[in-house]
């Protein structure tokens, strides 16, 4: 049961579903780390952990190496694109 629970994907879109409500509370909190409080800022935050839970859905799934690749590497970028919007 489990097995097929991993083996579906699933798991990574119960991480998704937790991202998202983080989202939800990050957008209503407008926290102090962010500039502006919006929602660029928070989807920068973001952006990157979403990437890697794509790429661990795509691996779980057993996609194509590409599939999994892409967004592993795709991560980096927006890391650094958030780090600059925050100038750390």
């Amino acid at each position: 049961m489990l097995n097929d629970f991993f083996h579906s994907g699933h798991a990574a879109d119960v991480v998704f579903l937790f991202m998202a409500i983080e989202f939800i509370v990050l957008r209503r909190r407008r926290r102090v780390q962010y500039r502006r409080g919006g929602v660029a800022d928070i989807a920068f935050a973001m952006a990157p952990g979403a990437c890697l839970v794509l790429a661990l859905r795509a691996a779980l799934t057993g996609s194509d190496w590409v599939w999994i690749a892409a967004p592993m590497v795709t991560s980096f970028p927006l890391h650094l694109v958030d780090m600059a919007r925050r100038r750390l």
